[in-house]
């Protein structure tokens, strides 16, 4: 759950912005009264005079006040400032609105309003309005407009999509509306944005940040080790990967490739031009599955004493929650590698082809409704055990059906509690997939053997119980935790 925004300290935040220090990027923006510009604190630009300089929690707060978003920096590709706490009913209310308005996919496809959203929440528009300008400084509409502005801004920038394109794919309901909303907001028009040399590649390429510490070796050491071949490849600073996503009623396929960039906290992300219609939404599966949006600074507060050596440790998410729900199916019980094993013939069995210009991508992950049409023995012949069939066609079928929703924007308590009535879905099960999938971070897996080891109460009567009574102490981070204690194992440290 989210606190209110901690108040921003003006001195502090200038500082930040002299060193550029990229712990800070996405915490705040800077408006600059002589140019009516708004920048992240990494922006390479010269730094302003102080009595020039204004500072916003949020891009919206930046854009209501008037300021416009730099074309340089561009404060759409910043980290997201993601602050958990268990308490302030009012701030976790309104920080859940915006989490619902962040995730297109939570909507199904429908456009998002403050009357959804309400409802959604099961409060009234005059309450919704009321929290969410005390906690946030600006309405659900004028966050939801700054938020389909900059998605658009970035489809321009980066794809060769067609203005109209640009204007549906960023939730506007007309070409006319987004053209009056652009020119009214950013002083030009949408085609005048546009980056010379945009248009001449097919794969865009993309810079998103992230706050240090990163610890690129364990992430990327962590999907290696499961890569499917086929699907993914994991190189020394890089993960490519075949992606299909959905949205508008038809599915986009393709490819994308993330570079690690350390020395400049940035991934460069290159998508195929396939995906460019959906880049938001890649862009956010991305920023999950690499965890680009976690802050350090507040983790580490909460988990150094216990884990001095994982300040840099993220949570591992996924391109498709779908995806991560079956393969922790297969991996019941069963060690990394028999678990790569069964997910790789079941996509050599059920994974559709696609062209891509790299020979080690050619296949997608079979889609929900193609598990869930499989019948017989056809998932027993690649030596599933008939248990985790059933709970492989069960979980495919709930979200093909719609039951079942496994992204970022899914409630937690609905979603893990639907997933554990499913067969030979457990509590452990339902907690991993709660972690990589929901991006919950207090996701706790109590009954997870290795974490008993790790927290060496493997011996006791109920390590389980053990295992949550010792986890208090970490709320609301504990799935960075569960993370940490498993790094401290195979490091043959001690918790």
């Amino acid at each position: 759950m989210f606190p209110a925004d901690p108040p921003l300290h003006p001195d502090a935040c200038y500082l930040a912005l002299k060193t550029r220090d990229a712990r800070f990027d996405g915490s705040f923006f800077t408006g600059v009264t002589s140019t009516g510009i708004y920048c992240r604190p990494v922006c390479k630009v010269r730094v302003p005079r102080r009595e020039n300089c204004r500072f916003f929690a949020h891009a919206a707060q930046a854009e209501s006040a008037g300021f416009r978003p730099c074309l340089r920096c561009r404060p759409e590709l910043a980290p997201q400032a993601l602050r958990w706490s268990m308490q302030d009913a009012s701030a976790v209310l309104a920080q859940q609105a915006a989490r619902l308005l962040d995730e297109p996919e939570a909507w199904g496809g429908e456009s998002p309003s403050a009357e959804k959203l309400a409802q959604r929440l099961g409060i009234s528009d005059r309450h919704l309005r009321r929290i969410f300008e005390a906690q946030l400084g600006v309405s659900p509409l004028q966050y939801l407009q700054t938020r389909r502005l900059l998605s658009a801004k970035q489809l321009l920038a980066d794809t060769r999509l067609p203005v109209t394109q640009v204007a549906l794919a960023s939730g506007f309901a007309s070409v006319r509306r987004f053209n009056s909303a652009f020119t009214a907001h950013y002083g030009l028009s949408p085609s005048a944005l546009r980056r010379a040399g945009a248009s001449r590649d097919a794969s865009c390429e993309v810079r998103l940040g992230f706050r240090p510490p990163y610890d690129v070796d364990a992430m990327l050491g962590f999907f290696r080790t499961r890569a499917i071949a086929g699907i993914e490849s994991v190189g020394e600073r890089r993960l490519a990967r075949t992606l299909a996503v959905d949205a508008g009623g038809k599915r986009h396929q393709g490819w994308i490739a993330a570079d690690f960039d350390e020395p400049h906290c940035q991934v460069v992300l290159r998508v195929s031009e396939s995906l460019h219609g959906v880049l938001p939404l890649v862009i956010r599966r991305l920023r999950a599955a690499l965890d680009l949006d976690a802050d350090p600074h507040a983790i580490n507060a909460r988990l150094h004493g216990s884990f001095p050596l994982g300040d840099g440790l993220r949570v591992p998410g996924t391109f498709s929650g779908y995806e991560l729900a079956v393969r922790a199916v297969l991996g019941q019980q069963i060690t990394v590698a028999a678990a790569r094993t069964l997910a790789q013939r079941l996509v050599q069995r059920f994974g559709t082809p696609v062209e891509t210009p790299d020979p080690a991508l050619r296949l997608l992950f079979p889609a929900p409704e193609v598990l869930a049409a499989a019948e017989g023995d056809a998932l027993g012949q690649l030596g599933i055990v008939r248990q985790r069939q059933a709970a492989i066609v069960a979980i495919a079928r709930a979200v093909s059906a719609g039951k079942v929703a496994l992204h970022p924007g899914a409630d937690v308590a609905a979603t893990t509690a639907a997933l554990k009535e499913l067969p030979g879905i457990g509590d452990w099960t339902a907690q991993y997939i709660a972690m990589r999938a929901l991006r919950w971070p207090d996701a706790f897996p109590a009954g997870d053997v290795a974490l008993h080891k790790a927290l060496g109460v493997q011996q006791a009567k109920q390590p389980a119980r053990e295992a949550e009574a010792a986890s208090q102490a970490w709320k609301p981070w504990r799935s960075y935790a569960v993370v940490r204690a498993w790094s401290a194992l195979s490091q043959g440290a001690t918790t």
